[in-house]
């Protein structure tokens, strides 16, 4: 059994299939250079802490290993004598790529890659048009994904392990250095901190959910990045009310963002509407300048900056204050999409490449929505509106706490001078409303 993003042993497709006839299971985590390259400290971290987890709770016999899944895979199966390799399958450009050159290396020697399962509710391109073509817009998905269903969480498989008791396991690496407190790890860790979240804010959800100053998200997404709890686990313990539909629409875009990127990988990386590659962007040393500045949460925007030390302090940012960065980076800063898309991948511990890059491409304009180019975030608005009584930026910008309510979502405007150590804005936000717009306004032709 090979896992990936499927950390867990409870409601697991892919080990009830290893385990069939009582069969004798060998667990394996391969550590690829390929991945570990491009991801950031935080989510290395937590998928270490995510590993012993997995490990402890089969007994300490899970077999790691290093290298290139496509050479090592195929010597532990001749290693061990297996017949097949079991796993749940992926979706994602580099692991489809990964897991065809695997096959033909198993193939090879006789050994079947076997996919069981897959980290979503609905396999990405399970849900399609009565035409047969895919859905580019999240609510005729949504209706169509809900319409299909999905199977209840399945028995738990009972497992006869043979492993790192009998053959060399690389273990699991020391955690880097992170300067950020994580959630807990661990298959455990992903049903608690999901029974809290029930009995303590589920049914307010739809009302609390875009206050980043108080507790009303999940905060599940770092289990579901890793398959410490999968989703149709999630969806079996909602209800009809609003407060749960809200919350099952929440799951249904983590699922529209994969369908997207399965039928256009190169959405990963470039524009999904290849018609605003022509929109102007500032890409030159002074652009790199305000970059560094949003990454330190060092704008002025007392909202922005917030979001911004919250993800370096925690690896983790509220999903409304993304929203409210990634808008001020693109349309008030006009950079690319791209490098704010990339910091986050570095930082977040629960970095999902479908969800992070046509999240940013949803705020760039350059996405499935069509026609969002006139969406600009008034990162004041958005700060009154949704953090009203300043709890947030006062816990993640203390520079500011002594303002009143009203004062510090803008403080340049009552404070004369600024509180020490506080920045002044950077930009003037109706100036590069108008700049955006025009910007946008050009690219399309209008």
């Amino acid at each position: 059994m090979w896992f990936r993003r499927d950390l867990r042993l409870g409601d697991h497709p892919g080990l009830s299939h290893a385990t069939r006839e009582d069969r004798l299971t060998v667990p394996v985590f391969v550590i690829d250079p390929n991945l570990v390259r491009h991801s950031g400290a935080p989510r290395l971290a937590f998928m270490y802490r995510s590993l012993r987890s997995l490990d402890a709770s089969m007994g300490g016999r899970l077999i790691v290993r290093h290298g290139d899944p496509h050479t090592v895979i195929a010597h532990l199966a001749a290693e061990v004598g297996a017949d097949e390799v079991v796993v749940t399958r992926d979706y994602a450009p580099y692991g489809r790529r990964r897991d065809a050159a695997v096959a033909g290396s198993l193939a090879e020697q006789g050994v079947r890659l076997v996919g069981r399962d897959t980290p979503y509710a609905i396999a990405p391109g399970g849900v399609l048009k009565d035409d047969g073509t895919p859905y580019a817009v999240f609510t005729p998905f949504m209706r169509a994904w809900r319409r299909t269903g999905w199977p209840v969480p399945a028995d738990d498989a009972q497992v006869r392990w043979l492993g790192a008791d009998r053959w060399p396991s690389d273990g699991v690496p020391d955690d880097p250095q992170i300067s950020c407190v994580l959630p807990p790890a661990g298959e455990r860790a992903a049903h608690e901190r999901w029974a809290e979240f029930v009995a303590t804010a589920l049914d307010g959800y739809d009302a609390q959910r875009d206050t980043p100053g108080v507790a009303g998200t999940s905060m599940m997404s770092p289990y579901l990045r890793w398959g410490q709890v999968h989703p149709r686990q999630l969806l079996h313990d909602l209800g009809d009310s609003r407060a749960h539909d809200v919350y099952r629409s929440e799951l249904a875009w983590r699922e529209f963002y994969a369908h997207v990127m399965f039928h256009k990988p190169d959405s990963a990386r470039e524009n999904l509407q290849q018609k605003m590659n022509v929109i102007q962007l500032d890409t030159d040393a002074a652009a790199l300048g305000r970059f560094e500045l949003w990454a330190l949460g060092r704008t002025g925007y007392p909202i922005v900056d917030a979001g911004m030390r919250q993800l370096l302090a925690t690896g983790w940012m509220h999903n409304r204050v993304r929203m409210i960065v990634a808008s001020f980076l693109v349309k008030d800063l006009h950079l690319p999409w791209q490098w704010g898309a990339r910091h986050f991948m570095r930082h977040l511990v629960d970095g999902d490449l479908a969800s992070n890059q046509h999240g940013w491409q949803w705020s760039a304009g350059t996405g499935t929505d069509a026609a969002p180019y006139f969406r600009i975030f008034n990162p004041i608005a958005q700060s009154e509106r949704f953090d009203g009584d300043g709890s947030y930026i006062r816990h993640w910008v203390p520079e500011l706490a002594g303002l009143t309510n009203k004062a510090i979502h803008a403080p340049w405007k009552a404070a004369h001078p600024l509180p020490a150590g506080a920045a002044a804005p950077m930009v003037d936000h109706a100036v590069e409303r108008t700049e955006s717009l025009r910007r946008y306004q050009t690219a399309m032709g209008r």
